[in-house]
């Protein structure tokens, strides 16, 4: 199920990080930019929700996609962290955060994987809501502008990206008091 429609969609996920990042390279004005890269992630963050629902109504469910889907997304939010640090939007102690995060907790799923106790790691509703934040703090730090004249992305963005790395934070230690059991159980 290597080309079905959920994970070309997922695909467009990977894709996209160049294209955001090239946004901030071409010669357009600085508002202009921030439209575009916004817009870009937007429409392509909501691909992680609408592949998934379409492999289930569409019976197109498949291992290399349940894989591909978190890479997918942890693809595109580090890139687009990164970018926010280069352009001084986001606080590069939050990047680490979130990356480190991300790093840890995917090597920790591999290894709970190996040994057969996925399910000490599985994804839990703590690492969805951490996740809808940073989907919201994102767009908005791209943005970094007033939106309808009444919202400042900016300081929004910057209050939920710092909320972010606290669930992050959260959701880590939570994953490590579900997996220490299992690892303990290995060691003897």
């Amino acid at each position: 199920m290597f080309w079905t429609i959920p994970t070309l969609m997922t695909w467009t996920r990977i894709i996209a990080i160049p294209l955001i990042v090239g946004v901030f390279y071409i010669d357009l004005p600085s508002a202009d930019r921030n439209m575009i890269a916004t817009i870009m992630f937007v429409v392509f963050a909501a691909t992680d929700w609408l592949d998934g629902f379409l492999a289930r109504k569409l019976n197109q469910t498949s291992s290399f996609g349940a894989f591909l889907d978190p890479v997918a997304d942890k693809f595109l939010v580090c890139a687009s962290l990164l970018v926010l640090v280069h352009l001084q939007r986001a606080d590069v102690f939050v990047a680490l955060i979130i990356i480190g995060r991300e790093i840890a907790i995917s090597a920790l799923r591999e290894w709970m994987a190996l040994i057969g106790a996925t399910k000490s790691v599985a994804v839990h509703m703590l690492g969805k809501v951490k996740t809808m934040v940073q989907m919201i703090a994102i767009p908005f730090l791209l943005y970094d502008g007033r939106l309808f004249d009444l919202i400042n992305t900016h300081v929004w963005g910057t209050w939920l990206i710092w909320i972010s790395a606290v669930l992050t934070v959260w959701s880590m230690v939570y994953y490590l008091k579900k997996a220490i059991p299992e690892i303990r159980a290995r060691a003897k």
